[in-house]
């Protein structure tokens, strides 16, 4: 049990409560064109590899970075995500990246699990903890609850256990967190598109009209 609270927080930055999204705008997006990095910069992969969806040709990307704790996130994903799939990424006009920004030791072992099971499994297991916050997410970390999200994926008891140990999963995510702060992320959910970043509330038309003009 220590071990799995010890690597657990080792992806805590700051405790920012039960359900946190860090700092930055709450109630409407706060998109930006100043300080945003180098688009090489940003595309650049952590350790763990990216979690893309969508063509590698599509003209425009989209990075976001999400903490699994956080409700601006579950409505994002609720909410926005599922057009964006619908009318961006299947038609082949975006390529979304999406990226752990955990906020909280509940996140932490959360984000452990999307990446330590299947691939293909990955965006499921990351729609599944946003959907069903209230299930899981609490001060204390509560791992009987994040497995049920885990199980209801397949995952066994057995692997949970074993990938709330992977120091190699840890440390990634550590990684691509600190490169995510260098990036300027503060709070969740964040989003780069087109040399810009909204943060807080996006909504569908925001992100439309960050993506014109199509940067190649």
């Amino acid at each position: 049990m220590k071990l799995r609270l010890l690597t657990a927080s080792i992806l805590l930055a700051t405790a920012c409560g039960v359900a946190a999204c860090g700092g930055g705008a709450v109630g409407s997006a706060d998109t930006k064109a100043l300080n945003v990095p180098a688009k090489e910069e940003l595309l650049q992969e952590g350790p763990l590899g990216d979690r893309v969806i969508g063509k590698a040709s599509a003209p425009v990307t989209i990075i976001e970075y999400a903490s699994l704790t956080c409700p601006h996130c579950r409505a994002y994903h609720r909410d926005v995500f599922p057009r964006v799939k619908r009318e961006l990424i299947d038609t082949g006009k975006v390529r979304y990246i999406l990226r752990e920004f955990p906020i909280g030791r509940s996140a932490g072992t959360a984000a452990i699990i999307t990446r330590c099971g299947p691939a293909e499994k990955n965006l499921y297991y990351t729609e599944q903890f946003l959907a069903r916050q209230p299930e899981w997410v609490s001060q204390d970390v509560r791992e009987d609850a994040i497995f049920q999200v885990a199980k209801a994926g397949g995952m066994s008891r057995e692997t949970f256990d074993k990938c709330l140990s992977n120091q190699t999963i840890i440390d990634g995510l550590n990684e691509v967190k600190q490169r995510g702060r260098k990036f300027g992320v503060i709070g969740t959910p964040t989003l780069f598109i087109n040399g810009q970043k909204a943060q807080g509330t996006v909504t569908y038309e925001q992100i439309k009209a960050m993506l014109a003009p199509q940067a190649s």
